[in-house]
């Protein structure tokens, strides 16, 4: 792979591959049988959650704040006001 480093110069870049490299031990696996099913059941828990929720969606766009804390009062704000 070709990589350019600044006005003119061409650096060489080569990926390196191990081969007999040890990937390790696999811990645990989830087993879902029926993955449709699955995604179905968790959309339907999304959608209830949603409907039941008492939080208020967040006003779209782009905003400003002076700092973190300014925007975390803003988002604690709008998460936690209720429904009109």
């Amino acid at each position: 792979m070709t990589v350019r480093d600044g006005a003119d110069s061409v650096v060489r870049v080569e990926a390196v591959t191990n081969i007999e490299e040890n990937i390790g031990k696999t811990v645990g696996r989830r087993r879902i049988q029926d993955s449709l099913e699955f995604g179905f059941g968790l959309q339907r828990t999304l959608a209830q959650v949603q409907e039941g929720s008492a939080l208020r969606p967040v006003p779209k766009g782009v905003f400003k704040f002076r700092s973190f804390q300014e925007a975390d009062a803003w988002m604690m704000h709008h998460l936690t006001a209720p429904r009109s």
